[in-house]
């Protein structure tokens, strides 16, 4: 290297970190401001005492969407018992369910996901300093949930729980019970319809873009979610507009919320995946086609067969909301 290049190296360097000091200086300000006025809209939510759905109180900071609003609705209206949360699969934690809860009231967490990269990328994020959470690795099974929990001190009370693992949700959800949170968030997946108890059967190796191309092959039904949470105590209180994530209260909670319909929705999305990896867009009763011949496990029946063999998946109500002709 020239010396002129030499001399040039330091005054790269510093530009560089200069930049990127400048670059989270932004993000932190443009973070303030969105914390401003989420809580300009959490105070708005005070005086809905009755809602709806749960869809009319969405708002979104750093949710998927909406569950941000409904959450801080639920707290503003439950008695609950412990200002903690835990989260699986929250990859690098900068869209989740559970850190505007953070951010906002303060509370404790505890936030686990399969890629460590993620997880290295949050404990260097200043909220791991600025707040009471616990970050960790690990890839969720049946088998092991309880013991990550109760390992690292998180058993007993907790104030929310929630579960969006891509695969294992209902098999995962069903075997935990060394916590008891108040308020539980599930992913559901909407393409297996809300008429049967439906789940992949279980495989504790189960990645979702590795079973099937369209990587609509995943999860559980809302029925099936239903079904594990009744048998642990919680009520279905609804879920949000988009139709993927279903939300559960203990049933004694249940009857602080005025709530007119306590339905879940079925999603509109359309991530399908053609086969070399690219979205296909495919939308409504046809996402179901795509994984028509993969085996489905009816929790209420015991029988596992393929999908189409399932017969009629969805209600009435949401073919409707889909915008199919029944």
């Amino acid at each position: 290297m020239s010396a002129d290049l030499e001399d040039l190296v330091p005054l790269f360097r510093a530009g560089r970190a200069l930049a990127w000091d400048h670059h989270r200086q932004q993000q932190r300000s443009a973070e303030r401001q969105l914390l401003l006025t989420a809580r300009a809209l959490g105070e708005s939510l005070r005086a809905r005492k009755s809602i709806p759905h749960l869809s009319d109180v969405e708002f979104t900071v750093f949710s998927q969407t909406g569950e941000d609003g409904i959450i801080e609705w639920l707290i503003q209206n439950l008695p609950v018992r412990s200002e903690s949360f835990i989260e699986f699969g929250v990859q690098d934690y900068t869209e989740s369910n559970t850190r505007y809860l953070m951010r906002n009231r303060n509370w404790r967490g505890f936030v686990l996901d399969a890629n460590v990269a993620h997880i290295e990328a949050i404990r260097n994020d200043e909220i791991y300093w600025k707040h009471d959470l616990v970050a960790e690795s690990a890839f969720i099974t049946k088998e092991n949930v309880n013991d990550l929990l109760s390992s690292r001190g998180r058993g007993g009370e907790v104030g929310l729980l929630s579960i969006d693992i891509d695969g294992n949700d209902y098999w995962v959800f069903d075997a935990i019970d060394v916590v008891r949170p108040d308020i539980v968030i599930c992913e559901y997946n909407a393409v297996l319809g809300d008429v049967h108890a439906l789940t992949i059967p279980y495989d504790p190796a189960f990645q979702r873009s590795i079973y099937h191309p369209s990587w609509l092959y995943f999860g559980a039904s809302i029925r099936a979610l239903e079904r594990a949470a009744a048998r642990k105590g919680y009520a279905l209180i609804g879920s949000n507009g988009a139709g993927h994530n279903a939300f559960f209260v203990r049933a004694e909670l249940a009857l602080h919320l005025s709530i007119a319909d306590r339905s879940a929705r079925p999603s509109l999305f359309r991530e399908s995946r053609a086969e070399d990896g690219s979205l296909s867009y495919v939308g409504g009763v046809e996402r179901a086609a795509l994984i028509a011949d993969m085996p489905v496990l009816d929790l209420e029946t015991g029988r596992t067969a393929p999908l189409a063999g399932h017969g009629q998946i969805y209600s009435r109500e949401w073919l409707t909301r889909m915008g199919e002709h029944c």
